[in-house]
């Protein structure tokens, strides 16, 4: 199997923004950082170079300097690496804080990105989703939503995107929509469509069915086991953005629901070892 770590680029408000490329050696040390976070046990130079597709001599290099820093121990007697104490200190801060405060940031970011409501849905074990935090965009017209709005889980655009990770056999899936109210119902085939298409893409879209005159696009922050944890989704009033802007939302909303759901629960399988 090939464990390697993909060549993902990092997401942040200069590189939104289009402020220039990202920094190599950075690059490297996230990627060895989190395949460390990843093994189950501490791995030599040869297994981390295997494991991130990093060269030898750049992954040396790296590992001797996140050494120095004690974000890497290094065990000289069996020379294999693993996180250090640096990395710890920096993850203090947030123990004992909420994910939804966690993720409040990225909220922010895509707001400003996108110039609209993102929002932040918490999945239920009852079958709800409810408004847990959401940001605004300060300038131009906006939706307003608050906090601690109710809906079913299968709903709307997050409902697409959450039909789409449960994989209902479509009878019942049929049955579970009928029951969902909207302001202008879309037919059950057009709504098993996207559904579909959600499954393909990571994201989907409701143009105006959920509430008149609104478009929505979401994605999922989901468990290691597949699990819906929370939608994430960007709202706005129809004709406020050109249609070409909301793929564009889609691909922000699924990279930052991948990146959460890394982030906030169970860690990943550990990388093949030699």
């Amino acid at each position: 199997m090939d464990s390697r770590i993909p060549d993902t680029p990092l997401a942040g408000p200069e590189r939104a923004a289009g402020h220039g490329r990202d920094v190599g050696a950075v690059v490297h040390a996230i990627a060895i950082l989190r395949y460390l976070a990843a093994a189950a046990q501490p791995l030599g130079v040869a297994a981390i170079t295997r494991g991130t597709g990093i060269s030898a001599s750049t992954c040396f290099n790296i590992l001797r300097t996140l050494t120095r820093a004690r974000f890497v121990s290094f065990d000289e007697a069996r020379k294999v690496y693993a996180l250090g104490l640096g990395v710890a200190e920096l993850a203090t801060r947030f123990f004992g804080i909420s994910h939804t405060e966690l993720i409040r940031p990225e909220l922010q970011r895509l707001a400003l990105k996108h110039g609209m409501l993102i929002a932040l849905w918490r999945v239920t074990e009852d079958g709800h989703i409810i408004l847990a935090d959401r940001a605004h965009n300060p300038h131009g017209v906006r939706v307003e939503m608050s906090t601690g709005i109710r809906l079913p889980m299968l709903v709307g655009a997050v409902g697409r995107c959450i039909a789409a990770i449960l994989d209902l056999p479509e009878a019942e899936l049929r049955e579970r929509f009928a029951r969902l109210r909207w302001q202008s119902p879309p037919s059950f085939e057009s709504y098993l469509q996207d559904v579909r298409a959600a499954r393909d893409k990571g994201w989907s879209m409701d143009d105006g069915h959920l509430y008149r005159g609104i478009v929505t696009v979401a994605a999922l922050i989901t468990d290691p086991a597949g699990r819906p944890r929370f939608g994430l989704s960007g709202i706005t009033i129809a004709a406020q953005h050109d249609p070409a802007a909301f793929p564009l939302l889609g691909e922000d909303l699924r990279e930052v629901g991948c990146s959460a759901g890394r982030a906030l629960f169970a860690a990943r399988p550990g990388p093949d070892l030699p």
